[in-house]
């Protein structure tokens, strides 16, 4: 032990910083049981000891702490998978941390053991200041062994969590021919007009269609529709859509006045929360000059009813 640092004045606290250090490291012998599972650890297995009570202890020690008896000397391979039983995040490590990055210190219940093993959880490279929402109790975790082992507990890098979910790119191109239904439908939204079939049972369809869905029979009437009706359910989502300007948007089912099926359609000007089934709602056409052939030319349905509008 040597001072490096002393302060002193007649008005200040006298103070000094120390270092207990030795030179070589210090050496201990690991005995029976921790020799065991540190030699297994280096040759890249984990294993626990059995104690008289049946439980499997991991790290294993020559006594039982539930009891103080002795363990049987049954070595008992555990992992390496295992769950985690509870977690403390580290936003800011410490020069003597394993990362230098945010992580967590989580004890870890390996399969097959009886009690929890300390040890570092890396949740990745993009970890920051807060805890990750995937880091909870019950996540699973497996070890990551260093390449080059010397029998210490720090042989396991770290755990990590099991694969449970990959992103893939997603992406299909695709060509829809219009037919002539369909054609003469999207022809009459650039004219803000909203077009529908009757069928020979007399129920209206919309959009246009040439066919019954039912049973194939021609339709017999093609219908104009107002742009105005009410809204049978719908959902809010968080998930970011391209046709949506912000999150949490709205879409929903809407039931045009004369019509005997629902569009599929989004909601907007109002709070997500202020959304009502039954609420009358109207279409809200693009401007003539973004109107196109090739998509539908309604941006959205808003509140029809007189205070409902909120933006």
């Amino acid at each position: 032990m040597s001072p490096d640092r002393q302060t002193g004045s007649p008005d200040e606290t006298l103070s000094g910083g120390h270092t207990v250090e030795f030179p070589g490291g210090y050496t201990r012998s690991t005995g029976p049981v921790i020799g065991r599972f540190l030699t297994e650890l280096r040759d890249g297995r984990i294993v626990g000891v059995r104690a008289r009570s049946g439980r499997v202890l991991v790290p294993p020690t020559e006594y039982d702490p539930h009891d103080g008896s002795p363990v049987t000397g049954e070595f008992v391979e555990v992992g390496p998978a295992g769950t985690v039983t509870t977690w403390t995040w580290v936003a800011q490590p410490r020069p003597a941390h394993p990362f230098t990055r945010p992580f967590a210190w989580a004890l870890i219940l390996l399969d097959g053991a009886d009690t929890p093993l300390v040890h570092a959880l890396d949740l990745g490279p993009d970890s920051g200041p807060a805890p990750p929402r995937r880091l909870r109790t019950g996540l699973r975790v497996r070890p990551r062994l260093r390449d080059e082992r010397v029998g210490d507990i720090t042989d396991i890098a770290c755990f990590r969590p099991e694969v449970d979910r990959i992103t893939a790119p997603t992406r299909l191109d695709y060509t829809i021919r219009a037919g002539p239904a369909l054609t003469r439908y999207l022809d009459a939204q650039l004219e803000g007009r909203i077009l529908g079939m009757r069928s020979r049972h007399g129920t209206v369809y919309v959009p246009l269609r040439d066919v019954d869905p039912t049973d194939g029979s021609p339709g017999t009437e093609e219908v104009e529709l107002p742009d105005t009706g009410v809204l049978t359910m719908f959902s809010v989502n968080h998930v970011p859509d391209p046709r949506a300007p912000e999150v949490p948007f709205v879409t929903g089912y809407v039931r045009l006045d004369g019509a005997d099926v629902d569009l599929l359609a989004l909601i907007g000007r109002v709070e997500p929360s202020r959304v009502r089934t039954g609420m009358r709602v109207r279409a809200e056409w693009l401007p003539p000059e973004e109107r196109s052939r090739t998509r539908p030319s309604i941006r959205w349905f808003v509140p029809a009813e007189k205070g409902e509008d909120d933006r």
